[in-house]
């Protein structure tokens, strides 16, 4: 199966609680189609430790159709499931660790990808290369203390320590 189709089959559940296992997913969502498996992933950071780790507070569905994929979301998605409201939408692929890194213009770097499986990643337009190469100055032009300063000093003008530490230009 394509990757691309796998993820139109697959579904996100998001804001399961801690006494939702596998079983439990598995026996609400069957009821819209054939599942062919319900991933819980493990919130343990040791591999020692997964037997008595919990989730993470989501699941991912996969069924044997888009249309019964579809079908969960319709009925499923901000429904009750055991006393809390869960979000259910298409699941999305996993991101590659060149997407993950921010190398390109556009891209979020990493630490910004904590939100990706919950929420939509949004990135600071900062963190976009393309936008620094538009909007950043040196620092000589920037505008700042210091690059009025250095102006300054191009112009033949002294600089004098301030009272707070800086140099100033004396006139």
């Amino acid at each position: 199966m394509e990757e691309g189709t796998k993820a139109k089959k697959t579904v996100f559940v998001g804001g399961i609680g801690d006494d939702v296992d596998e079983n439990v997913i598995y026996e609400h969502f069957a009821t819209f189609g054939d599942v062919i498996e319900v991933q819980l992933p493990s919130a343990a950071t040791n591999l020692h430790q997964q037997n008595e780790a919990k989730h993470r507070g989501f699941a991912f569905v996969t069924y044997s159709s888009t249309s019964d994929a579809q079908d969960a979301i319709d009925n499923m998605d901000l429904n009750e499931l055991r006393g809390r409201v869960i979000k259910v939408n298409l699941a999305r692929p996993m991101k590659t660790p060149m997407q993950l890194g921010g190398n390109r213009a556009g891209e979020c770097s990493s630490h910004t990808l904590l939100a990706i499986v919950l929420t939509q990643s949004v990135c600071a337009v900062w963190e976009s290369e393309e936008w620094l190469k538009q909007h950043v100055k040196p620092l000589d032009q920037s505008g700042g203390v210091q690059g009025r300063n250095a102006a300054k000093q191009n112009a033949g003008g002294e600089l004098a320590p301030a009272e707070d530490g800086n140099e100033v230009m004396e006139e």
